[in-house]
């Protein structure tokens, strides 16, 4: 972890700046980038080539319109376990990362044990999701969920 923090400094204004556009636009030519961040174009391979190695670059995805999809409904399920044991943490884990819907699970810190973000069509969708799978953990004592009504700011972007 530490170790994690002191690499995060080592990091320079160009390698902040050239995070920051890929965070932005991640399927920017390296032509494009190495202009925006005022460097020459193999001097900016070779950088983000070692932000990938060092792992500051985790990957490259393509982020979907949930509504496009007709996943309009998030929900948010805040659930508490019967205890704390390894075994049961364990099992709840593996099992909640087979379930399809979930986009997010948190261990937490304070009233709940895990916070899990959900995308489904509708109520009755998450019914369904509900039934089918969040019943059906390990070791669940409690579930409580919450529907979002707006998303006021949503970003994948980190400040670098």
């Amino acid at each position: 972890m530490f170790e994690d923090f002191i690499a995060a400094m080592q990091l320079d204004a160009t390698d902040r700046r050239i995070l920051t556009v890929l965070q932005k636009h991640g399927r920017i030519t390296n032509a494009e980038l190495s202009e925006q961040v005022n460097l020459s174009a193999s001097a900016c391979h070779r950088r983000v080539q070692r932000l990938e190695e060092e792992g500051f670059i985790a990957g490259y995805v393509a982020l979907l319109d949930p509504r496009r999809l007709g996943r309009q409904t998030t929900v948010f399920v805040e659930i508490t376990l019967q205890g704390q044991a390894d075994e049961l943490l364990d099992a709840f884990e593996r099992e909640v990362a087979r379930v399809p819907d979930v986009l997010e699970c948190h261990l937490m810190a304070g009233s709940a044990d895990y916070l899990l973000k959900v995308m489904a069509e509708n109520t009755e969708d998450f019914a369904r999701i509900h039934r089918q799978y969040l019943s059906r953990l390990p070791g669940v004592a409690q579930m409580q969920s919450s529907f979002a009504l707006r998303t006021v700011v949503k970003t994948t972007a980190l400040q670098v």
